[in-house]
């Protein structure tokens, strides 16, 4: 079963949740799709077992062949191709390695090349599996990077939590495409309803059922509350808000193995996680 936890927008305790949840699980694999700012590894700090670099295919092309016919400009359509000055421009940053440019050149002037945008590093933390997406800097997307984390996990019996990034972009999209259920990390303000309402939104054209986490949580009235009623949205939990929390986040350690409260408030919400998606016989076998 793969659980994805996503936020709509970064500090909400995305992270604090996918770290703490993968924590409470047995044999459990943490993936980390933030590639542009993964920190999942800053708590588990886990011994690597291998770094894989990850690659996409670019166009290069042979000058003493191309004739200017212009064919593959004509065919990219994201621009990644332009012909200036009886020359032949390639913007690798806008490719998106579809390799049409090489198969419909009639001259074979076009040829791909393997362009690093990032790796993937392995590790483990007591019976934890971590796994880490890294975009290197200046990339235009993690994409990529998500699909070789994701490779990783596919064929897995275990339970797999993916610390998403935040927002709802395609790199998101990516992260929960084979996710069993979806984990949607909130906080108790009006802002937070918009953001909340949009990885929502996500999730519900992706047709994955889903669940809130409310961080922070005060106990007050507030409009997320208002709109997971009105949206028939399940809360999963409420996370109080406590300072001990910001103490233990910024020693880097983890809460359920710190304070035996918090690790029955992520056992329940993994419990509760497992009943909402239908899956009890995963705890059962567990046992």
């Amino acid at each position: 079963m793969k659980i994805a936890v996503l936020s709509g927008k970064g500090g909400t305790g995305k992270t604090f949740v996918s770290v703490n949840l993968a924590a409470v699980i047995s044999d459990a694999i943490y993936l980390d799709c933030d590639v542009e700012e993964p920190n999942g590894h800053l708590f588990f700090k886990p011994d690597l077992t291998s770094i894989e670099e990850v690659y996409v295919k670019v166009p290069v092309v042979d000058t003493t062949k191309c004739s200017g016919c212009r064919q593959c400009v004509e065919f990219c359509k994201f621009n990644a191709l332009a012909y200036i000055n009886n020359s032949l421009l390639i913007f690798s940053e806008l490719c998106h390695s579809c390799g049409g440019c090489s198969l419909i050149c009639p001259d074979n002037a076009l040829s791909e090349i393997d362009k690093s945008v990032g790796n993937v590093q392995m590790g483990t933390y007591k019976n934890l599996t971590v796994i880490t997406g890294i975009m290197n800097p200046g990339e235009e997307s993690g994409v990529p990077i998500i699909q070789h984390l994701l490779d990783h996990a596919c064929d897995k019996e275990n339970i797999v939590v993916i610390d998403c990034p935040a927002g709802s972009s395609c790199t998101v999209m990516e992260s929960i495409k084979d996710a069993d259920y979806c984990v949607l990390v909130t906080e108790p303000t009006l802002l937070s309803v918009h953001n909340l309402s949009m990885i929502h939104e996500l999730a519900r054209l992706l047709n994955k059922p889903c669940g809130v986490v409310i961080n922070k949580y005060l106990n007050e009235l507030n409009p997320v509350e208002q709109f997971c009623q009105e949206n028939n949205l399940s809360i999963l939990a409420r996370i109080g808000f406590d300072l001990y929390l910001s103490v233990i986040g910024a020693k880097g350690l983890i809460a359920v193995e710190e304070n035996r409260d918090y690790q029955a408030v992520f056992s329940q919400l993994y419990k509760q996680i497992i009943k909402e998606a239908g899956h009890e016989a995963v705890i059962d076998n567990q046992r």
